[in-house]
């Protein structure tokens, strides 16, 4: 079915979306809202640098130095009207939180939050005083038709961002392209928990398959190597990911999902590959670039609900 959502707007080939932009989600279709920026340092594997090691590294691959440059994302809410189309294609309750629970594995997640890209923003404008059905709209946002976008930001959006800042910020992003597939990866630092006498740190980690290709692939596998500066290497194999062997199609080329792991570490580093299926059955590897797991020394307390 479709809906008139507003006129669209020229996408910003310089400088940033304000706080309160609607926009179409370029790749997955969805309508959502712009909270708030943030800066990330994207560290382009694809990117040749004028200065290249060619020795191995703790990852296995021909390493390269990668230089981060600075790349826009936002804290965006989706549509809830959207979420069910897009299920099968992204989650739509990735962005979780640990728990001030006992159990040091409990997880909680706030539906419809997710992390745009600058360039995956098709911006449009709507004369609806609530163009977003989302449960946090009306508490973050408020509609103004005076301001340009009309929808301003509450003092509980800006204390919620405050507050929670440590577990919802974005620094660092990962990305590298092997036969025409696309992986990037996103990961977050969630807190530490004590547990059995000791301290676990937890990381969530977002995954992005794009293919960039017209052929039809299909996830079959994971392999992830996961080392620990506590010394450990450990090695993760299984079919498909969160349960999925994902189908990469021209019609719908991307597929995202998150994930999580625990170090009884302060930081880490984890690499990897996925392997792919082609339709006359032959399989490739796709590598997953290597990304640190850092924490935040100076937080060690996270959130113990939601703060507003």
């Amino acid at each position: 079915v479709l809906e008139t959502v507003g006129m669209f707007e020229a996408p910003k080939q310089h400088g940033k979306y304000e706080t309160g932009q609607l926009f179409l989600h370029s790749v997955f279709g969805y309508r959502g809202i712009v909270l708030f920026p943030w800066q990330a340092r994207l560290y382009d594997r694809d990117v040749t640098s004028p200065v290249q090691d060619k020795s191995e590294n703790a990852a296995g691959h021909g390493s390269k130095e990668v230089k981060g440059k600075t790349h826009t994302y936002y804290q965006v809410l989706i549509d809830a009207r959207d979420c069910p189309h897009i299920s099968q294609r992204s989650q739509t309750e990735a962005v979780t939180f640990l728990a001030n629970h006992d159990d040091s594995r409990a997880l909680y997640a706030i539906p419809g939050l997710d992390y745009v890209s600058h360039e995956d923003i098709l911006p449009y404008s709507s004369t609806d005083q609530v163009p977003i059905q989302h449960e946090l709209f009306e508490r973050f946002l408020i509609y103004d038709q005076t301001k340009v976008p009309p929808f301003v930001a509450r003092d509980t959006l800006c204390a919620w961002q405050e507050k929670n800042h440590p577990w919802l910020e974005l620094s660092d992003v990962h990305r590298e392209t092997t036969d025409n597939i696309r992986v990037t990866v996103i990961p977050f630092y969630m807190g530490m928990r004590e547990a059995q006498n000791s301290h676990v740190y937890w990381w969530r980690y977002c995954i992005r398959l794009e293919n960039l290709d017209n052929e039809v692939v299909q996830l079959r596998e994971r392999h992830w190597r996961i080392f620990s500066l506590s010394g450990t290497l450990e090695t993760v194999r299984g079919r498909g990911v969160v349960g999925r062997e994902p189908v990469l199609s021209k019609e719908q080329p991307a597929f995202q999902y998150s994930s999580h792991v625990s170090l009884q570490a302060s930081s880490g580093h984890m690499w990897g590959t996925f392997r792919f299926e082609k339709p006359d059955g032959s399989h490739f590897d796709v590598r997953i670039p290597p990304f640190s797991l850092e924490s935040n020394k100076d937080e060690k307390t996270p959130p113990s609900g939601l703060h507003w």
